[in-house]
C-alpha cells in the first residue's frame, strides 16, 4: 500500500488490496461508531464525512469502493473529494468563465471583422483569465486547508480496517 503523498492532488485516490472478505471489510465500517465522523454504506460503497460541528468551507470526505477479489480477499479503492455541493459550485464557476471566455471572443471577432473597436471585448478575455487563476488560488488554498482532515479520515479508515 501507497502512503499519502505529501503533496495533495485535487482529488487524490488510492487502493489497497485487503487480505479479508469484502463482507468483512463493509460490516467493521457498519460497526463503527466515532463521534467525529459520519459513516454511510450503500452497497459497496462507504462515505465517510466528519460531523457539523467539525466542518469547515473546505472539508474534505472519503469515499470508499470495496470490491471482491475472491472469497478471502478484496481491494478497496478510495476517492477523497470535496463536499459535492462545492465541488458543484466550483465546476459551474468554471464553466461560467469559460463560456464568457468563448462569447466575448466571439464578439471580439464579430467586432473586428466589422471594422468596430473591440477592446472592450479583449479586455473582458482577460478579465476571464485572471478569474481563472483567482478560482485556481482558492483551489489550492482549499486543499490545503482540506489536508489536516484528509489525513485524519484516512487513518480513521486505516484504522476501522486495522491496517498498520
Amino acid at each position: 500500500m501507497k502512503a499519502l503523498p505529501n503533496d495533495i492532488v485535487l482529488r487524490p485516490r488510492f487502493q489497497l488490496e485487503l487480505s479479508q472478505p469484502k463482507e468483512s471489510a463493509l460490516a467493521s465500517f457498519e460497526k463503527e461508531k466515532k463521534e467525529s465522523f459520519l459513516i454511510n454504506r450503500i452497497d459497496d460503497h462507504v462515505f465517510i464525512k466528519f460531523q457539523k460541528k467539525e466542518v469547515h468551507f473546505w472539508s474534505p470526505q472519503l469515499h470508499l469502493e470495496i470490491n471482491e477479489i475472491d472469497t478471502e480477499n478484496c481491494k478497496v479503492y478510495g476517492l477523497f473529494g470535496p463536499n459535492p455541493t462545492l465541488w458543484t459550485f466550483f465546476m459551474f464557476l468554471h464553466f461560467g468563465v469559460g463560456t464568457f471566455f468563448i462569447i466575448f471572443g466571439i464578439w471580439a471577432y464579430s467586432s473586428a471583422s466589422l471594422d468596430k473597436p473591440y477592446g472592450l471585448q479583449l479586455g473582458a478575455m482577460v478579465f476571464m483569465v485572471v478569474i481563472w487563476f483567482v478560482l485556481y488560488a482558492f483551489g489550492r488554498v482549499g486543499r490545503r486547508k482540506g489536508k489536516p482532515q484528509m489525513n485524519q479520515l484516512f487513518h480513521f479508515m486505516r484504522e476501522v480496517l486495522k491496517l498498520r
